[in-house]
């Protein structure tokens, strides 16, 4: 199952970067670069640096300026994660390409690589909810009320993980065809923010 891949690797991605939780640790990806391991891996690199530049930022006592800079890194990481979305959504339609689709074959709400992202962010949430629910510093209650999410997290990924097993095997049927809108985020684009080509 795709699912099941997707969250070995996930995990696998997580405890790795926190070994040195370092935002600019080079990825160190031990999968084949034809694999569909190696794309997921380094997607949830991506996410968990990510993830972790948004902790940086929200520092209250963050610089003004290097705020800012954090802020324009985030956005940047954005884009980047939004093509590696659509990358591994060409693999799917790739893999898939042989397939056709039955006449009363229907589209879903979102990609296969959109559902998988949902996915990766999930595995975070997991693993740094985790930690709370175990942080022997806070207190009783607030461990309490870790773990009550926790639980929730957990169900929500087995129930994410069976829509996309679900959704990939109904393409496979041709009981659903995929399309993918490819896109940009406006804000990052100077010819679709205004605040940015009014300045041109």
């Amino acid at each position: 199952m795709i699912s099941e891949i997707a969250n070995r690797v996930f995990n696998q991605v997580i405890t790795n970067y926190h070994k040195f939780d370092d935002i600019d640790h080079p990825v160190e990806n031990p999968y084949d670069a034809e694999s569909l391991e190696h794309l997921f891996y380094l997607k949830n690199w991506i996410d968990t640096a990510q993830w972790h530049m948004e902790d940086v930022v929200r520092n209250p006592q963050i610089d003004p300026v290097e705020g800012l800079s954090w802020k324009r890194r985030i956005d940047a990481q954005n884009q980047v994660r939004t093509d590696m979305v659509e990358f591994i959504d060409g693999y799917f339609l790739n893999l898939y390409q042989g397939i056709s689709a039955l006449p009363e074959a229907k589209i879903n709400t979102e990609s296969p690589a959109w559902a998988i992202d949902r996915l990766s962010i999930l595995a975070l949430k997991i693993y740094h909810m985790q930690e709370e629910a175990e942080r022997e510093s806070a207190s009783a209650e607030h461990r309490s009320q870790c773990q009550t999410k926790l639980n929730v997290l957990l169900s929500q990924r087995d129930d994410l993980s069976q829509s996309i097993d679900e959704l990939l095997a109904d393409i496979e049927a041709g009981k659903k065809y995929m399309k993918v809108y490819k896109q940009m985020k406006m804000y990052n684009d100077p010819s679709l923010n205004p605040v940015l080509y009014n300045k041109i």
